[in-house]
């Protein structure tokens, strides 16, 4: 599969690159963001063994990270990625998206998701992109939902968050049977 940054007038999602770093430092300071994620950015070296990390995965074909970046500002705003990428089996995950707070609750996530959707479908034919949170992230679960993902269930016990307590994982897909009806709801939530 072959990925690239992609883009509308709200967001550019930018392949992650090394220089990415300051940006990032700077958009993830806020202790809220890493509440559900399995890291925290707390200092610049923390953010040096995110890009690092993301970038091996990258270059093993496992993961495709983005910077998000505000049009307006031009400021690095978040990060999302493309993850267990399964070109046999045609399918993806979108994960380890995160915001600054300052763009909680607006259109930045919908724009994002759509992109990313559209890509998945309309250009590299996929048949399956899932997308899953933590049991008690309330606010993802609520925005996955919005955009038109289909809860599949929970995964009891999937993962040892980094405090050590037991997660499950809500499960949400979109196949492209579900595409043409979600990509409409998705341009009507757009205007």
């Amino acid at each position: 599969m072959i990925f690239t940054a992609l883009e509308n007038e709200i967001v550019l999602l930018k392949p992650l690159e090394k220089q990415d770093v300051a940006g990032i430092l700077a958009a993830g300071s806020y202790p809220d963001i890493w509440t559900y994620l399995s890291t925290n950015l707390n200092n610049e070296a923390d953010v040096h063994n995110f890009v690092d990390k993301a970038l091996q995965e990258k270059a093993f074909n496992k993961e495709f990270p983005f910077v998000i970046v505000d049009k307006k500002s031009g400021k690095v705003i978040g990060s999302t990625r493309f993850m267990d990428i399964d070109t046999q089996h045609q399918r993806l995950e979108i994960g380890y998206t995160w915001l600054t707070p300052a763009y909680w609750r607006t259109e930045v996530n919908t724009n994002c998701k759509y992109l990313l959707l559209s890509y998945c479908f309309d250009v590299l034919g996929l048949r399956r992109v899932q997308i899953k949170t933590d049991h008690e992230n309330t606010r993802s679960q609520k925005a996955i939902e919005r955009i038109g993902a289909i809860k599949e269930g929970i995964l009891r016990n999937h993962m040892i968050r980094k405090d050590g307590t037991t997660r499950h994982t809500v499960m949400y897909s979109v196949i492209k049977e579900d595409w043409p009806e979600m990509k409409t709801h998705l341009k009507k939530l757009l205007t």
